[in-house]
């Protein structure tokens, strides 16, 4: 299934023709704007340089968008286009004599992504290590087993999905439990779309209050923000799940008398873990624990405690060879005439690594655009002439459009002076503004190629304003709940 699900991923992409024009008005509006405070030794926004990179930036995502028509792996252009981009700046600059200046803004922008990318080669590893030992099918198995109505698989599948994407994250989880609604919905249309629907919901505003369940959380934990009223801890986060949860339920109940009142007919088998499956959940769940004391009690980066937990994986993964466990590859079958000894390294080897360097593309690309003085120009457009909470309510709305990574990186890379409760604001809305369409988020798009027939872009527009309902529902609950964190 893992494989399924970073193969689907990819599609998010290509349903976003608008980015480039969005985000060209966007550049365009502020090219000769003054760079506030920060910066950099020479201003090239309105200089070739600055100019040929936004034009490069644009170029490479065109490609990542046409990924599913050309069968170009989206990471290709983007890290292309960020070498190029800022080989152009360390040219210009090593024309004016002061190479150095770049050398050490690339290597802090290396540094952020080193973190990234080995933070989420030990979250994959383990997915992909419990996808093997058919966790995820064992637990898809007996949920259609149960015998529920289609009512309440609707708000047993939402509740799954807001409860496990915190930790699995939220395209993982909106597969699985969109595998359990098309295995019990069969030709019933109406309750695929409704359950769908209610999946992206759900997964996207369950990830959104954990620095696990979404990139754009994680990120901004990693970054150390530290706000203009104090510092963003592990557990700040956890002020958005009420008002995640909030996000959820009024779609959910609103939604829940369109769902047919009935019961689905048919059966499964429920298929068992493998040996060793609930102890690599128990181990997960250990190397998140990890991750977040070295990170809060010992004030290390949290990827060391993610990759000291890798290491109980490693042991545990030598165990299962002497006891005689064999693994697989990919989607092939266990041969067990001819076994292979269980490895550790097979599940690491299994990582989406187009996925990871596409990462690594972005970043850098936005780096660069930001070393130049165009996300300084940016910050001052929205956050100084908007004010906080209209810019951060944007960035929701936008992210239903473009990817959210880069968005809230490039949020991140401009650092404005906010209020721990308007960093909150962001995080929120980055992570569940992707609801608004199916296009807007991994898992939206992921399960429209799982459900072609049933759950389509249309067919989830028509319930748009039932999601921005909670969209704006979930912001008025973060204001009100959390005001203090606005002080």
């Amino acid at each position: 299934m893992k494989q399924r699900i970073m193969h689907q991923m990819k599609a998010k992409f290509m349903y976003k023709p608008i980015t480039l024009l969005l985000i060209a008005v966007l550049f365009s509006s502020i090219a000769a704007a003054a760079e506030p405070g920060h910066t950099p030794a020479l201003n090239l926004t309105s200089h070739w340089v600055g100019f040929a990179s936004i034009l490069l930036f644009f170029i490479a995502y065109l490609f990542v968008m046409a990924e599913e028509f050309i069968h170009l792996r989206k990471s290709k252009p983007v890290m292309l286009a960020a070498g190029i981009i800022w080989g152009l700046i360390a040219w210009h600059y090593h024309s004016h004599g002061i190479p150095h200046v770049v050398e050490i803004a690339i290597r802090h922008n290396l540094l952020e992504y080193a973190e990234l990318m080995l933070f989420l080669l030990v979250a994959m590893t383990y997915i992909n290590a419990m996808e093997e030992r058919h966790v995820f099918e064992a637990l898809r198995t007996w949920l259609i087993r149960q015998g529920l109505s289609y009512r309440a698989l609707f708000w047993v599948t939402g509740a799954l999905a807001f409860v496990i994407s915190p930790i699995a994250d939220n395209l993982t989880t909106a597969l699985l439990m969109g595998a359990v609604v098309m295995a019990v919905g069969g030709n019933n249309k109406q309750f695929v779309l409704l359950g769908c629907i209610n999946l992206v919901v759900a997964a996207n505003a369950g990830g959104a209050f954990s620095p696990f369940g979404d990139i754009t959380t994680l990120m901004v934990w990693q970054k150390n923000v530290v706000a203009s009223n104090g510092a963003i801890t592990f557990w700040t986060f956890f002020s958005l799940a009420v008002p995640a949860l909030v996000n959820w339920l009024v779609p959910a109940a609103i939604m829940h008398f369109a769902v047919p009142n009935e019961k689905p007919k048919g059966n499964s088998i429920q298929l068992p873990m493998k040996r060793g499956a609930s102890i690599i959940v128990a181990l997960f769940l250990v190397t998140i624990a990890t991750a977040v004391s070295f990170h809060s009690v010992l004030e290390l980066p949290p990827v060391i405690g993610m990759l000291t937990g890798l290491s109980f994986l490693q042991l545990f993964s030598y165990y299962l060879m002497l006891a005689g466990e064999q693994t697989k590859f990919g989607n092939q079958a266990e041969d067990l005439s001819n076994p292979v000894p269980y490895n550790i390294f097979a599940k690491i080897a299994r990582a989406e690594w187009d996925t990871l360097f596409f990462f690594y593309g972005v970043i850098m690309c936005v780096g660069g655009l930001g070393f130049i003085g165009y996300l300084s120009a940016l910050s001052q457009t929205i956050y100084i002439g908007w004010g906080a909470t209209q810019a951060n309510i944007a960035v929701g709305v936008i992210s239903s459009i473009i990817d959210n990574i880069p968005v809230m990186f490039a949020v991140l890379s401009m650092m404005p002076d906010m209020s721990i409760g308007q960093w909150m604001l962001v995080t929120l809305t980055a992570g569940v503004g992707g609801s608004l369409l199916s296009i807007g988020s991994a898992a939206g798009v992921a399960l429209m190629g799982q459900a072609r027939s049933s759950y389509t872009f249309f067919g989830h527009l028509k319930w748009l304003p039932v999601i921005a309902l909670g969209y704006a529902a979930s912001i008025a609950a973060h204001l009100f709940l959390n005001s203090h964190l606005f002080n």
